[in-house]
């Protein structure tokens, strides 16, 4: 069931009217959570089992830890939550990448194997969910919190639908607590929830999906070498249209959870405007970040063994972040190109960001535009649809084919060039700005009349015609 879509409507619709009504809250938790397996089960009811079984393992799982004393066996405990989250995890998204890799291998030792197609089909959200309740389990082996003791709580927690399928990734103390007293929105809150609901359709339907997928889809889907300046116009584009995406649906979940009275917390602050690849990574899908340095950098060590074991944990984690990101080698290079931007960034230019603010907003913003510029060259490995796509994207950017085509219309660049500089400009003007704070200082006619003229755009465009990019994740 998409945010975009006339079902999810009607759906928000029951749910509202029995979240308000005059029921207990005990049995507005049990629609709640009904409600959000209704919602992810719209996809294929089957993999709501999958749900159900992480459900069950994590929290049987953290009960029993919680109250063993012994060492050996809280580890068992923990690797028996690893093991069914991970093994889910692995068989589904990574089993046809591992099959590739045995063939490989075995190819090596002059072994030739012809495995059957895999044709599993990914549960959507499985690595936004998978890592949400690892989060629980890894924080009560480490006694950092207490296991849930209701059941009917915790479930809610792992399924809640407004960030059930691609984030933000909520950890238990953010989402937990909220379902212990009756929470309902009061009329600012409820207002304020639906205009960022408006607002992350609108990026979604308008500016992702009916602008900029179509150059995207005109660069990288050409059979042929693009011209340069067709290129440049089709990597831009898809930086305008994962932010957008992504942030929309971001936006969407917030909205929607604002609306019911819960808070989650933010995923994006103005990405396109962080001075340097650290900043960045403090701005972008900030909940996968903060879980990557949490459980997987520090635990291996952070920058606690030196320089060479610091940069080494940099390069690992973000390897493994873009392994989470997709089952192909072009995620994995994703990631390690970004982990390569972190080690020399450290290297070259420590503080980097910090100095460049403090030189002053001239030299910040150019520090902000290379940022970018890189981030944006990094998107190349996620635009292309395989490693040839890559290859000829990179020699099209830098003008390295003798022949090319030109594939999107001038119009058509020219609103790309629109949307990525009003994008650029309002991500440096919203830096270090919350958007509720700047748009409670505006008139309220303004905000009105922003506020219709998205929603006009939104039914224009239909809501919207494809799924969220990161439902693939």
């Amino acid at each position: 069931m998409l945010f975009n879509s006339f079902g999810f409507l009607l759906f928000f619709g029951v749910i509202l009217a029995a979240h308000y009504s005059r029921l207990s809250w005990t049995a507005k938790k049990r629609i709640l959570l009904a409600g959000s397996y209704l919602f992810y089960a719209a996809w294929s009811p089957p993999f709501v089992l999958l749900l159900w079984l992480s459900t069950v393992v994590d929290f049987s799982v953290a009960k029993s830890m919680h109250k063993e004393e012994r060492a050996g066996r809280r580890k068992l405990l923990l690797l028996c939550s690893l093991a069914v989250n991970l093994g889910m995890l692995g068989f589904f998204k990574y089993g046809a990448l591992l099959t590739e890799l045995f063939v490989d291998v075995v190819a090596l030792a002059g072994v030739t194997f012809e495995p059957a197609t895999w044709s599993i089909v990914l549960p959507v959200g499985i690595s936004f969910y998978t890592f949400q309740t690892l989060s629980y389990t890894i924080d009560v082996y480490r006694r950092q919190s207490e296991p849930e003791p209701s059941f009917q709580d915790f479930a809610l927690f792992v399924t809640f639908f407004p960030q059930l399928v691609a984030g933000p990734i909520v950890r238990p103390q953010q989402l937990l607590p909220q379902f212990k007293e009756p929470h309902q929105a009061d009329m600012a809150q409820f207002v304020w929830g639906a205009m960022l609901f408006t607002w992350g359709l609108f990026q979604k339907a308008v500016l992702a999906d009916a602008v900029l997928s179509l150059v995207v889809a005109d660069a990288f889907g050409s059979a042929t070498p693009v011209a340069m300046l067709d290129a440049w116009a089709g990597v831009l584009a898809f930086s305008g249209q994962i932010f957008f995406d992504f942030s929309g649906y971001s936006m969407c979940a917030i909205g929607v959870a604002l609306c019911l009275g819960f808070s989650l917390p933010d995923n994006f602050r103005c990405p396109y405007a962080a001075v340097g690849f650290s900043d960045f990574w403090r701005r972008w899908h900030i909940s996968l970040s903060t879980w990557l340095r949490d459980y997987l950098y520090i635990p291996l060590g952070g920058n606690r063994g030196g320089v060479s074991a610091t940069y080494r944990n940099l390069v690992i984690t973000m390897l493994l972040g873009g392994l989470w990101h997709g089952a192909s080698w072009r995620f994995v290079v994703w990631g390690g190109v970004h982990g390569l931007y972190l080690v020399l960034e450290r290297l070259f230019f420590p503080n980097a960001g910090r100095r460049a603010l403090e030189a002053g907003r001239g030299t910040a913003f150019l520090g902000a535009l290379v940022t970018f510029f890189f981030v944006s060259l990094a998107w190349v490995f996620f635009a292309a649809g395989s490693w040839a796509g890559c290859m000829s994207m990179f020699g099209s950017l830098f003008g390295l084919h003798a022949e090319t085509v030109m594939v999107v219309q001038t119009y058509d660049m020219l609103l790309v060039g629109l949307i990525v500089v009003g994008m650029l400009l309002a991500h440096w003007r919203f830096r270090e700005t919350r958007l509720e704070d700047w748009a409670t200082g505006l008139p309220t006619w303004l905000v009105v009349i922003g506020w219709s003229t998205m929603a006009y755009f939104i039914i224009a465009t239909g809501g919207g015609s494809s799924a969220f990019i990161y439902f693939q994740f």
